[in-house]
């Protein structure tokens, strides 16, 4: 399991520790199917992931993913209440229309939800915008103001008063740096010192 562990993207390496073996997963802008590949070989995983690009749909097919065309922004409708284990999420948070309705969605149809997205309040993102008057660009967020599909971005607080605002429990919840990693530091202050938050939440 190492070497797989070891292939698999950053993020999606903390998620998988909070996904149960054996269990069903629905995950929401699933791309070229990655995570699910690997929960399916490593942790017996069964599930779908949800796609709009048909090149990554392509790509899901080719490996055996069982993907889904949609659209996040047209809902989950078409998914029934408690259906699903586990609810995914990875940094697509930011780019949908109503996150506060998704994060709602993801919850109805799942026992427990994984969501990922960068912190809007990093310190690197606020001093660019000190020093340069300018929307900030890096390596999370690497588009121009007028072309980036990141409309609702966010920080950690913002984040946590609503799911407060919801009754959402947060279960677990890591904040990384930008290479993924943890560090005592962050821990003292992550709103400013953690570039991407992963959170582990339920009803």
């Amino acid at each position: 399991m190492s070497q797989a562990l070891n292939n698999l993207r950053p993020d999606l390496t903390i998620i998988q520790h909070w996904v149960k073996p054996n269990s069903e997963v629905l995950d929401l802008g699933c791309g070229k199917g990655e995570l699910l590949s690997f929960l399916k070989a490593e942790k017996g995983v069964r599930g779908y992931g949800l796609e709009i690009c048909p090149e990554k749909i392509t790509h899901c097919i080719r490996n055996g993913i069982n993907v889904i065309e949609q659209n996040l922004d047209a809902g989950l409708g078409n998914f029934k209440d408690n259906s699903i284990d586990t609810v995914i999420m990875a940094q697509a948070l930011q780019a949908v229309q109503s996150p506060d309705v998704l994060v709602d969605e993801m919850l109805r149809i799942g026992n427990q939800a994984i969501v990922t997205f960068p912190n809007f309040g990093y310190w690197r993102t606020r001093l660019y915008l000190l020093l340069k008057g300018r929307m900030p660009m890096s390596e999370s967020l690497p588009y121009n103001w007028y072309d980036t599909p990141n409309i609702h971005l966010c920080t950690f607080k913002d984040f946590e008063q609503l799911c407060h605002s919801k009754g959402i429990r947060i279960l677990n919840k890591t904040v990384v740096d930008d290479d993924h990693n943890e560090h005592w530091s962050i821990g003292l202050w992550p709103s400013m010192l953690g570039e991407t938050a992963v959170y582990h939440i339920s009803r």
